[in-house]
């Protein structure tokens, strides 16, 4: 039995460990292309993306793409053209910054207070205006878009950040997600705070907030991601590029600056990696407030 139950665990750690390098292979790639020279990059994908494919007709011309993870010469000179020579780039990260973080802040608080109402408190129609969440956050993104842009023209808000940053902020999928979590809360606790004398207020920031850590930041990371990869609605939106974030920059990379389109798409992604990673044990340390301090 212990032979069969360690041969069990063999092979799941071996498809786990299969997966991980199909799903780790794109990123690796990204990453080390991204200290290659541009002309070692047009000859590993020349073949599969020059548009005048007349010189690779020939019967010993090899059609296939070279998936190379080490480059031959290490060379900055792709961070040098997204960082300082190309300035685009930077104004769009800066725009991304100031689109996704008021995004994630504002639903953090709306998406909390809501979960909090809908999870511990008694009120008549609760059941049937959660329903109405759940309904509004089933629906394609394609059906608000035109609601959310017609109210944007109605309140002048077309062309600024702030037509992003409000359909964001009062997004349902952040109340959902939280409401289930703050379910699992007994309610003991709340009963035992308010013999205690403590208020609506009290309950939710001393209590509910605490306990209620680790999906929250669950739910920002997600938020974070969904709102840094935008690219319906700044394409909408926001008609000035100068306006427009980092995620409709590397679109607009023309086909002979492959080597850009590595670097920026490294650079583009760092911050995603990084939230997740920083936040990654938070999550897993669940509700032990040892780990937020």
């Amino acid at each position: 039995m212990n032979q069969n139950r360690q041969i069990t665990k063999i092979l799941h750690i071996t498809v786990l460990l299969v997966l991980a390098v199909i799903f780790m292979f794109p990123l690796a790639v990204t990453v080390t292309n991204s200290f290659m020279s541009e002309q070692e990059i047009a000859d590993n994908y020349d073949p599969v993306t020059d548009k005048n494919l007349s010189s690779y007709n020939d019967d010993t011309a090899s059609h296939f793409a070279r998936f190379q993870l080490i480059p031959d010469v290490v060379v900055l000179k792709q961070y040098y053209n997204v960082l300082i020579k190309k300035t685009q780039f930077l104004f769009m990260f800066w725009n991304s910054v100031l689109i996704t973080f008021p995004i994630v802040i504002g639903q953090t608080i709306v998406a909390t207070l809501a979960a909090y109402a809908f999870a511990k408190l008694k009120f008549r129609g609760r059941n049937f205006l959660f329903f109405l969440y759940i309904i509004v956050m089933l629906m394609p993104f394609q059906v608000t878009l035109v609601p959310n842009y017609l109210m944007a023209g109605q309140l002048g808000l077309l062309n600024s950040h702030w037509s992003i940053i409000f359909p964001g902020i009062f997004s349902t999928f952040g109340v959902f997600l939280l409401k289930q979590y703050m379910e699992q809360i007994p309610d003991s606790y709340i009963e035992a705070a308010r013999v205690d004398g403590a208020n609506q207020l009290q309950i939710f920031l001393k209590i509910i907030v605490p306990m209620s850590r680790a999906g929250i930041a669950a739910m920002a990371i997600l938020v974070f991601i969904d709102n840094w990869n935008m690219v319906e609605q700044p394409l909408i939106f926001l008609q000035d590029a100068a306006k427009q974030p980092l995620s409709l920059y590397l679109s607009r990379i023309i086909d002979g600056e492959k080597g850009l389109a590595f670097a920026a798409s490294t650079l583009y992604m760092t911050p995603v990696l990084l939230n997740f990673l920083y936040a990654e044990k938070k999550i897993l340390a669940g509700r032990d407030p040892a780990f937020w301090n």
